[in-house]
């Protein structure tokens, strides 16, 4: 899976995931750390990332676009750290790894997952 850390995610949760075989640049890494967010999610469509974030502006963003992608994984845990953030992220890649590669947003914290499907529809 290649995925894109957000700010706010522990750095070292990229070196984790890259420890398990993951592509996983953390947007410190790439000079995107204070990068809109409308630019980082053109980014992660262009290379083709899941974008993992404790942020929710980017699946606001996507219902406002219509866009179909890229997937989002919104994880809302305060505190977590890399360890813990980087067995949530393998989880969620192992479990919904053809969802995430067609396209949807996914919120999850310690004890659940919400999935939809892109694009986001107002109806």
């Amino acid at each position: 899976m290649r995925w894109l850390l957000d700010q706010g995610l522990p750095l070292r949760a990229a070196d984790l995931l890259r420890s398990h075989g993951e592509d996983a640049p953390h947007v410190s890494e790439i000079g995107m750390a204070k990068t809109a967010d409308e630019l980082i999610l053109q980014h992660a469509s262009n290379e083709k990332r899941v974008i993992v974030t404790l942020d929710a502006d980017f699946h606001a963003i996507l219902a406002l676009s219509g866009d179909a992608g890229p997937s989002v994984i919104r994880v809302q845990v305060e505190g977590l750290r890399a360890g813990p953030a980087a067995d949530l992220i393998l989880k969620i890649g192992n479990q919904l790894e053809s969802h995430l590669l067609e396209g949807c947003v996914i919120s999850c914290d310690e004890e659940k997952v919400r999935l939809r499907k892109l694009p986001l529809r107002n109806h």
